[in-house]
């Protein structure tokens, strides 16, 4: 399970031997693996003052685990076509010793191994320079993460809209990519090329009547530039007084003239805005998560074969998505700060949780500090019910009340604010790391 309580009981000889008791029941029945969770000593201060940290650390962890969900599922979405390979991605860094530093570990293997950060966050500082740091370091990686997914989906949706512009049938697609100046004649005070979408099936009876569906067109001025599924797109020549009738003609043959006029620097201007946003696209996004993908559920796989004319800056014809996409290989500059920050954050928030076991053992013990915390990592869901039922037998004593409340949901615990089922006589917290759940 990926499921741990984080418990303390007062250090003295009676709660050790309580303690002892609870390894060996859970242990003999298969209900939890437990290790100690090494919390240092902090600067106390006052109890008010630790009253008013127990309210702000309880915000903060909140807030911390909410920040870490969400950069998850961040990670999810970039790794558009890798969703299983999410949980590899979020790791911790390995800790404090040596041998450890480099590496990145699971993030189970970090809570149970778990080491306060010294020099990161001392433990000589006042507890609330302590909390102030974690929380500076949280909000910060928070504005980051909505200033970095915010540009990364104007980003997604300015690649969605040039995979439409690029994919779409010879009605609608894009076609800076296709013609050239060489397809048109321009700068003509009589002249003008259009563009005639014409059937597939009908190819043979467009070259026999094209001259003849208008006067004043100029003889063997069609050319096929661009073909896809349905269809084929072929240049014609006429002189522009007879625009409109050439329109009509061609029409009630099945003929369509695309609206279009070769502006140079439109198209110019469309290109690099193409190149800009496929480098772009190399840079953002992982190799193995593509947004634009060839054939894919999205966008249906809607080729277009460009008849080839010789113009070095056009794409080479056949040139598939994927050969063009495999020139940006690598990580995305995206997901490289979400494995980085999340990890970070991840860390953060297991320490929030080892400030809050320490503030409110010492609220609910006394001075001095003396407390031990464990962590306990149920076997299986099923294991839980009966595991809480041993932690609450075994440490009845702590508080009679609260012991006998969590078998009688009616009795209330004076001066108590939150609900029964999250007092226990001792200390707990929750640690849950189905964060994609």
């Amino acid at each position: 399970m990926s499921e741990f309580w984080l418990i303390s009981a007062p250090g003295d000889k009676e709660n050790l031997q309580a303690l002892e008791r609870m390894n060996n029941v859970t242990s003999k029945s298969n209900l939890s693996h437990n290790t100690k969770f090494a919390i240092p000593d902090f600067k106390v201060g006052t109890l008010d003052s630790l009253v008013g940290l127990s309210d702000e650390l309880g915000k903060l962890d909140t807030f911390a685990e909410s920040l870490i969900k969400r950069m998850a599922q961040s990670v999810v979405e970039v790794m558009e076509d890798s969703k299983g390979k999410a949980h590899e991605t979020l790791l911790a860094n390995g800790g404090l010793k040596e041998k450890m530093k480099c590496l990145k570990i699971d993030l189970t293997s970090f809570v149970t191994h778990f080491e306060w950060d010294m020099a990161k966050y001392p433990a000589k500082q006042p507890l609330v320079s302590v909390v102030d740091t974690l929380a500076k370091q949280l909000a910060q990686i928070e504005t980051d993460l909505k200033s970095r997914t915010a540009a990364y989906s104007v980003l997604k949706a300015n690649l969605e809209n040039l995979e439409k512009r690029s994919t779409g049938n010879l009605f609608t697609r894009t076609l800076s990519d296709i013609v050239s100046k060489e397809d048109f004649v321009l700068d003509s005070e009589y002249l003008i090329t259009l563009l005639v979408i014409v059937p597939k099936s009908s190819f043979a009876q467009w070259q026999k009547t094209y001259e003849s569906l208008s006067d004043m067109v100029v003889p063997r001025s069609t050319k096929l530039i661009a073909e896809d599924n349905e269809g084929g797109l072929f240049t014609v020549t006429l002189f522009r007084k007879v625009i409109e009738d050439f329109k009509v003609k061609a029409k009630e043959n099945k003929f369509i003239v695309r609206e279009f006029y070769y502006d140079e620097k439109e198209i110019k201007r469309e290109r690099e805005e193409m190149t800009r946003l496929l480098s772009d696209k190399k840079q953002q996004y992982p190799t193995s998560c593509v947004a634009l993908k060839k054939g894919s559920a999205t966008y249906r796989d809607h080729k277009v074969k460009v008849a080839p004319l010789g113009n070095p800056a056009r794409p080479a014809a056949g040139q598939t998505d994927r050969d063009r996409e495999s020139e940006g290989e690598g990580e995305g500059p995206l997901l490289r700060w979400l494995k980085v920050n999340f990890s970070e954050a991840f860390i953060a928030w297991i320490h929030i949780k080892a400030l809050r076991v320490f503030v409110e053992s010492v609220l609910r013990y006394g001075l001095p500090v003396n407390f031990q915390a464990v962590l306990l990592q149920p076997h299986k869901k099923s294991a839980t019910k009966r595991l809480r039922e041993v932690l609450n037998s075994v440490f009845r004593h702590l508080d009679e009340v609260a012991a006998a409340s969590i078998l009688d949901a009616s009795v209330e615990i004076p001066g108590l604010q939150l609900s029964n089922q999250d007092y226990f006589p001792y200390v707990y917290f929750h640690i849950d790391l189905s964060l994609l759940d």
